[in-house]
Order: C-alpha cells, then sequence, then structure tokens
C-alpha cells in the first residue's frame, strides 16, 4: 500500500512524537495550516514554532508544505476544520491508496500494530480505520497519567475519527466518513463509553497497542490556548470545565477513587511511556 499522511499544524506540544512515530512508514506527509497562523476562532497559533520542530525531524524532505485560509471566526469551528481537513486530505490523496490523519497529539506507540490493521482493513475493503485511542485527560507526574476509561477502571477505546482513510474520501464532519468501516476495539465487545456495547468489533487490539492522545496533557497556559483555537471550543468554554480540569490535575488520586461515585466522566490511574520530544 502506497501510504501519505496529512497533519494539521497548530500545536507543538507533541508534534515531534506525533510524527516521528509514523514518519519512516509514508511516503509524504503534507502540512496544513494557515498563512497568517490565525485559528479557525481567529486566535493566533504558533505555526512558525511548529514548522521549525517539523524542518529538524523532515531528514528525508517528506514533508510538503499547504499554506492556505483557514481563519474562520465567521463560521462554526468544526465546519472550518472539516474544509481545511478536506483539503489537507485531497492533497494527501494524490499517488496514495491510503492516507494517515492523526492530529499532532496523538503518537502511535506500536505502528507495526497499527500497520497490521490497516493492511486487514485494505482486505476487508473498507473505506476507513476506526482505530483505538486511549484518552489521556492530564499528566500527574512523569510517565503518570489521569486516563479516561469506562467505570471502575476499566481501559476505554476513544475514536475521534478514522485515523486512516482511502485516498480521495470525502469527510461529511472533522474526520469522520461515510462507507463501511474497519473497527479495531480493545475487546471483544465495545469498549468506548459512546458506543453501544454491540457495535460491530472486526479486531482486538491490546492496550498497549492504541494510540495515546495527550488530548488534555498541557500546561495550564496552553490549555488555555487550546480551549481558544478548538474545533470544540464551544464545549470547553462552558463554566467549570478548565477548572474541573485543574482541580483534577491537583488531585489525581481523588479522581481516580471518586470516578465510579459519577455517572459519566470515569478515569483511571495509568503508567504510559513518555513521548519523546513532548511538553515536560
Amino acid at each position: 500500500m502506497r501510504l501519505t499522511a496529512y497533519a494539521l499544524v497548530a500545536d507543538p506540544s507533541f508534534l515531534a512524537a506525533s510524527l516521528r512515530a509514523y514518519y519512516d512508514h509514508v511516503d509524504r506527509i503534507v502540512l496544513s495550516y494557515d498563512a497568517t497562523s490565525t485559528s479557525w476562532t481567529g486566535t493566533p497559533l504558533p505555526v512558525e514554532e511548529c514548522l521549525a520542530v517539523i524542518k529538524e525531524l523532515d531528514t528525508a524532505g517528506k514533508c510538503e508544505h499547504a499554506p492556505g485560509d483557514y481563519a474562520s471566526p465567521g463560521t462554526a469551528p468544526l465546519d472550518a476544520e472539516t474544509h481545511q481537513r478536506q483539503e489537507a486530505l485531497d492533497a494527501a490523496s494524490q499517488e496514495a491508496d491510503w492516507v494517515l490523519q492523526l492530529d499532532t497529539d496523538e503518537v502511535m506507540l506500536r505502528p507495526a500494530a497499527f500497520l497490521a490493521s490497516l493492511g486487514r482493513a485494505e482486505k476487508a475493503g473498507a473505506a476507513a480505520l476506526d482505530y483505538p485511542s486511549r484518552w489521556l485527560y492530564a499528566r500527574v507526574a512523569p510517565g503518570r497519567y489521569l486516563e479516561a476509561s469506562r467505570r471502575f477502571g476499566r481501559p476505554a477505546a476513544s475514536y475521534p475519527g478514522p485515523l486512516a482513510v482511502r485516498a480521495g474520501t470525502r469527510l461529511t464532519h472533522a474526520r469522520q466518513v461515510d462507507g463501511p468501516l474497519y473497527r479495531v476495539d480493545l475487546g471483544p465487545w465495545s469498549t468506548d463509553p459512546a458506543r453501544p456495547r454491540d457495535a460491530i468489533v472486526h479486531e482486538v487490539v491490546r492496550p498497549e497497542d492504541a494510540v495515546l492522545h495527550f488530548s488534555w496533557v498541557r500546561r495550564p497556559e496552553a490549555m488555555r490556548q487550546k480551549f481558544g483555537w478548538s474545533g470544540h471550543t464551544a464545549h470547553y468554554s462552558r463554566p467549570g470545565v478548565y477548572e474541573r480540569w485543574e482541580h483534577r490535575t491537583r488531585h489525581p488520586r481523588r479522581a481516580a477513587l471518586t470516578s465510579p461515585l459519577r455517572r459519566q466522566e470515569w478515569y483511571r490511574l495509568v503508567t504510559v511511556p513518555e513521548p519523546p520530544g513532548g511538553e515536560p
């Protein structure tokens, strides 16, 4: 299979670790960013910092710059995100069979497991690969994290969108697509709290094989910036969201121990490898 990827260049936090994980396995990486370093919501983005990181790791010259006009303060952020992703995907689809669409805070720990699943998705005739992420909420110590879980600390799969799609795919909303998905999960029954337990599972992998999504793993100042530029800024700006994150970061054991008492938002304390190039 001919593999390419695209990356939305905006957040330097885990950028190097994310790209390095799959760099050797793709032919090209399309770098999509706003030419004025402005987010979908109109806030400034550290694009130049990101490009400096990428320049240092792009030893084989695989990265292709694709700047555009993506600042859309009057547009729903997720609609603006879909537009930018589609343009990046179209560019990455040239001379490719499949396109990886990982965000820059998503890190493959075991690329071989991911690529093996992608090969099976290809043989199954799927339109996209729905591969599980583990959603990390906060770093509480080096290698120690609060991770979103099912109730009573059971591992949970998260699916922000297919992490690989066939070249030429049309996106419907952010990373979502129409068409048959090849679904990989952490168990034979769905472990995603957002999906019914009997959702179809084509393949099971270990939690150690999942992609790590360092979604809310940020320093406080970086978290506030992310809340402003994210496609989910409307949710993030609700009263109490930041305050709960800050409180749980300071009191991780309490957050994990009291999780079974809540109807949702369950967390567990886990140890995972620190990605090289991530935040200190």
